[in-house]
């Protein structure tokens, strides 16, 4: 494995002991796929820092844990890599941990595993639940400042939280929605990727409100879980939607748009109109073919931007005070997608 960078700085990327990192470089028995993966990502991620890391200031080591389908966590990895050069005052590290799924004591594991080894903030997508709370808290209280991405996290002392405002894009939605099908009979979907995750309620609880305002006689029909996973979602879907004759849009706050359409359309169902979430690899083509109607999108860069000024003035190098960031809302059609 062609790498330029001492085991000690590997590792410490990486999050694994010296003697582990010197057993993959040396190709040695006794190493799981996965932890070779890791070392690997780790060198890559060296790599694409290196240009930075001839600037001058402090480093910080940041962590990303996020749950999501590998579509948008691809688009998180390359927001928070892209943006590294603009960011001033400190030269930050940051390590990936992305997952499609984990679950409660996975997020504990991991969480538990940066505050043994160190960081200087972390960037958190995860379900809202009781143990990742105190989780959080427990990294909080050892001064390794959390900032809450996309999905925010209720009765925790994290430090920020950064991402679309969930409640607008669900209340834009719900607008979208009654000015083109209008007030009368039928079912509007409504999909979520996990209960647990608080941004997609919050979607769900504005889009609902405003849906009964403006058009009291439609019927929505709330669908939970699948993890915005083609297979899963499906699964879930078509036993939602049996008996329902009567489909007149969709609003997907959770992804998994592609299977969605797919069952959707084997079971006859051809909605009006099709509101969804980000503007990930699988939507842009999805609604260049205008499968989808319109695409509530906010930017990741700008996301990324406020995490990392919330940690610099954490740590005292910035002095703008740290404070919620939230993105608008962005409306896109066929026509509008650069």
């Amino acid at each position: 494995m062609t790498h330029r960078f001492s085991i000690k700085e590997i590792a410490r990327q990486a999050g694994l002991g010296t003697a582990t990192v010197d057993r993959v470089l040396n190709n040695r028995s006794n190493v799981s796929p996965q932890t070779r993966s890791r070392v690997k990502a780790a060198i890559e991620e060296l790599t694409a820092q290196e240009a930075q890391l001839t600037a001058r200031g402090r480093r910080l080591f940041v962590d990303f844990v996020v749950e999501a389908p590998a579509r948008f966590s691809r688009e998180v990895r390359e927001a928070a890599e892209s943006i590294l050069p603009r960011v001033g005052a400190a030269v930050f590290r940051p390590r990936f941990v992305l997952q499609e799924v984990m679950e409660e004591a996975e997020v504990v594991r991991v969480l538990e595993r940066i505050l043994k080894r160190g960081s200087q903030g972390v960037c958190l997508k995860a379900r809202d639940t009781p143990l990742i709370r105190e989780a959080v808290n427990a990294l909080m209280a050892a001064r390794i400042p959390v900032v809450t991405l996309v999905t925010d996290m209720g009765c925790t002392d994290r430090l920020a939280y950064v991402g679309l405002d969930n409640a607008g894009a669900g209340r834009t939605a719900g607008w979208i929605i009654s000015k083109i099908v209008g007030d009368g009979p039928g079912t509007v979907l409504a999909t979520r990727s996990h209960e647990r995750f608080l941004g997609e309620e919050e979607r769900e609880s504005a889009f609902a409100a405003t849906l009964a305002a403006r058009c009291p006689n439609l019927r929505m029909l709330p669908v939970q879980g699948g993890g915005g996973l083609g297979h899963e979602t499906s699964k879930v879907l078509a036993r939602a939607m049996e008996g329902v004759t009567d489909l007149r849009a969709v609003y997907s706050m959770g992804g998994g748009n592609r299977s969605i359409l797919k069952t959707l359309g084997d079971s006859g169902h051809t909605p009006q109109v099709y509101v969804a979430h980000d503007l990930d690899q699988e939507n842009r083509a999805l609604i260049r073919d205008r499968r989808l109607d319109f695409i509530l999108h906010h930017d990741l860069r700008e996301d990324m931007g406020n995490a990392y000024a919330a940690f610099l003035a954490y740590h005292g190098l910035s002095a703008e005070p740290v404070e919620a960031a939230i993105s608008s809302v962005q409306v896109l059609t066929p026509e509008n997608v650069a």
